[in-house]
């Protein structure tokens, strides 16, 4: 089946929400609440109110208990494990809005386990509190213009010196996902080292409205379902005090591991889900349209489509859980997200992109949200380490493994 696997079980702990029963709430929810809004705006978060409609939608998601599943417990979220969230985050995916919604977007998903896993108990109750709450949107200030870090985090240029009592940060960021809006920024920064080497960084807290801290343009992108834009932002003489440094000073490399590989399974979640909607729009218009005498899903052609994407689907979810299992075993799983994220993506792509061409003329246009989907996953290819950096990277891994195991 394309649609939702719910094969998870309530989970081990005494009180473990029935995620079977949480993936069909969350399924309603979307088609009942969320995706009208999405097809109204076409996908376009901005026309249909932005932070405005962010709310709204969390708001009813808060009274389904629906918003922020994966957020630990004691901070009002469901505590869901990775590989419990998979069809939760897939069931929210089913509209570019949906991961807004129930409060597991990007970068705020990310974040929140960030802080989850590194923060101290003060900076917790100071930022991951209102985050799963939803009182405040978050940013992740990493990515640099060039020569600055982007897929290589090495070339990390933004530097932070000390200062009496704290730090001065100075330096440029791009592509800052959420940034305009942003309640506080988590801004990784250099406090050692020269651009080039591998370690050296430091994560820092800071709140947005901070002297030394401008958001600038909206960087244009074509996708345009996430609150906040993408934007340059200045760090212009921003001073923090010790306590805003988070995790540890020069092992801020070392620290964002925690979020990124499992950012990039939710990123994977969400993006199954808009291709499984995708693919179900595309399966009910060919089994309507008729042409050749016939209807058009009885077609040869039109069912190799259909095929290839049930197995695409079908691949993605089943790399996926093997990722989120590794995860929640404690391993980095360096490789499995790297597969997972490299061919979920290019898998989600092709999908939506089969999709379109099974509905012809309508695929491309706004009458059937594919196009939409089309414009909103293409990026996905390139965000959390193109599907090129991750192919250097699972080669590199398996270079090695062999090198040891000749050695022995």
């Amino acid at each position: 089946m394309s649609t939702l696997q719910a094969t998870t079980g309530a989970g081990d702990r005494p009180g473990a929400p029935d995620v079977p029963d949480l993936v069909a709430r969350t399924r309603e929810f979307v088609r009942e609440v969320v995706l009208p809004v999405d097809d109204r705006f076409d996908g376009d978060v901005t026309a249909a109110g932005g932070d405005g409609l962010r709310r709204e939608l969390q708001a009813a998601a808060r009274e389904r208990g629906l918003l922020a599943p994966h957020a630990p417990v004691e901070f009002g979220g469901l505590g869901l494990s990775m590989t419990q969230r998979a069809r939760v985050f897939e069931a929210a995916g089913y509209s570019v809005f949906g991961g807004l919604a129930i409060n597991v977007a990007a970068p705020d998903e990310g974040n929140v386990h960030l802080l989850a896993h590194v923060a101290t108990p003060a900076q917790q109750q100071e930022y991951l509190a209102p985050l799963v709450a939803g009182e405040v949107r978050s940013a992740f200030a990493m990515t640099e213009p060039a020569p600055g870090a982007g897929s290589d985090p090495s070339a990390l240029a933004t530097t932070a010196s000390r200062v009496p009592g704290g730090w001065r940060i100075d330096g440029r960021k791009t592509f800052i996902t959420g940034a305009d809006g942003a309640g506080f920024f988590i801004v990784m920064a250099r406090t050692s080292g020269e651009p080039g080497a591998r370690g050296g960084g430091t994560m820092f807290l800071a709140p947005a409205g901070a002297p030394g801290i401008e958001v600038g343009r909206h960087v244009p992108t074509m996708d345009r379902s996430m609150v906040g834009g993408h934007c340059e932002v200045v760090f212009d003489g921003l001073v923090v005090p010790d306590d805003a440094v988070l995790g540890e000073v020069d092992q801020g490399f070392a620290n964002a591991q925690v979020r990124l590989g499992p950012a990039r399974m939710t990123h994977v979640m969400r993006w199954l889900g808009a291709a499984v909607r995708a693919h179900e729009v595309a399966v009910e218009h060919a089994t309507a349209r008729r042409g050749f005498g016939s209807a058009i899903a009885d077609l040869g052609l039109a069912q190799q489509l259909i095929a290839d994407n049930e197995i695409d689907l079908a691949a993605t979810r089943a790399l996926l859980d093997v990722a989120c299992a590794a995860l929640d075993a404690g391993s980095s799983a360096g490789q499995e997200t790297s597969i997972a994220k490299t061919f979920g993506g290019e898998a989600i792509g092709r999908v939506v992109d089969r999709a379109m061409q099974l509905c012809g003329g309508l695929g491309v246009s706004a009458d059937l949200p594919i196009a939409r989907i089309a414009r909103e996953v293409r990026p996905f290819r390139v965000y959390d380490g193109p599907s090129e950096v991750h192919r250097f990277a699972i080669a590199k891994r398996a270079v090695r493994a062999a090198r040891s195991r000749t050695a022995s």
